[in-house]
């Protein structure tokens, strides 16, 4: 799972007052689903068969497959075993944060392996003929992060602009990074510059889980804020900002930077759905939709999967629905 400390906890507590766009008794309740729910930091796609695989945090990477978005089945794990070079990032082998994409007629299916509370952390990559579990082929480290570095290799997210391939990633320390990617390989370009996104303006600087996507004429910046991973105390919530250039920068709607600061709030906690984030935007049929992780007030905060609909007001601004 994404990683946070006791301190970044409290310190959520108080770098959530931001300026917000909603209040909660404005969102709509995800969509009913059944079946195998529990899930964290989902990925969602709609495969060349027609059957939907969601991958997340869990397992060795955990999977879920659906043939109406409405029911999930267990599949079991991406891999059958950890590659061997996890564990020079951590003792049990244990990825997070998955993001898959299509391309090149392969399905390509990035993750981050790291350790709780530091930036000695690497993003891998695996690609696939299908997208199934238990058809992955790993390719080894993408991009990789030391303590001696500003940001933190982990949560990553793939984007194609401008004929170039792109990579969000980083949580915490001090933020929301970029860097180009090699279309042919799909790793970091060497030498690549890395490019600053998104911050908050004292530390911890509590944002992760980057996801950005192409509407009209803007590339639009979706991350989590706050803390997750604590079950009903949880504070994660989704804030948006947007930019002309895929590099930046990402202001929100009322000019002001992601770099200091600012974020259209998305979605927040609401009713049973508590700590909202982990989420990730696919289309289906034309259609946007947001996928993230909720902490179930209902269920003693069990993290499980939410859909909602992706919609844009007139002036270009993304809303749940």
């Amino acid at each position: 799972m994404k990683r946070f400390r006791l301190a970044a906890v409290l310190a959520a507590a108080l770098l959530a007052l931001l300026p917000t766009t909603a209040t909660a008794a404005e969102y709509p309740a995800p969509l009913p689903l059944t079946g195998q729910q529990i899930i964290h930091d989902p990925t969602v796609i709609r495969l060349t068969s027609g059957e939907y695989a969601a991958y997340s945090t869990g397992g060795i990477i955990g999977a879920r497959l659906s043939k109406d978005l409405r029911h999930w089945d267990d599949a079991g794990n991406a891999f059958a075993e950890p590659p061997s070079w996890w564990y020079e990032y951590n003792d049990t082998g244990d990825p997070w944060a998955p993001d898959i994409s299509y391309r090149a007629g392969r399905y390509w299916l990035y993750y981050a392996v790291s350790s709780w509370g530091t930036n000695h952390s690497a993003i891998g990559v695996a690609t696939s003929d299908s997208g199934r579990p238990g058809t992955w082929t790993d390719h080894g480290k993408v991009f990789t992060s030391g303590t001696t570095d500003a940001w933190n290799a982990i949560d990553p997210a793939i984007t194609r602009a401008d004929g170039k391939l792109w990579m969000a990633f980083g949580s915490y320390w001090t933020g929301i990074r970029m860097i180009e990617l090699n279309p042919a390989t799909g790793k970091a370009v060497p030498g690549a510059t890395v490019q600053h996104l998104a911050t908050r303006p004292d530390a911890p600087y509590a944002v992760e889980g980057p996801y950005i996507v192409k509407h009209g004429r803007f590339h639009y910046l979706f991350a989590s804020y706050d803390a997750c991973c604590a079950g009903v105390n949880s504070t994660y919530k989704i804030r948006v900002g947007r930019s002309a250039s895929i590099t930046g920068p990402y202001v929100d709607s009322t000019g002001t930077p992601l770099l200091q600061g600012g974020g259209d709030l998305l979605l927040a906690g609401h009713g049973r759905y508590i700590g909202t984030g982990g989420q990730s935007v696919f289309k289906d049929k034309g259609k946007d939709w947001l996928a993230y992780h909720y902490y179930d007030a209902t269920d003693e905060g069990t993290p499980k999967l939410a859909l909602n609909r992706l919609s844009w007001s007139k002036e270009g601004w993304p809303k749940v629905s």
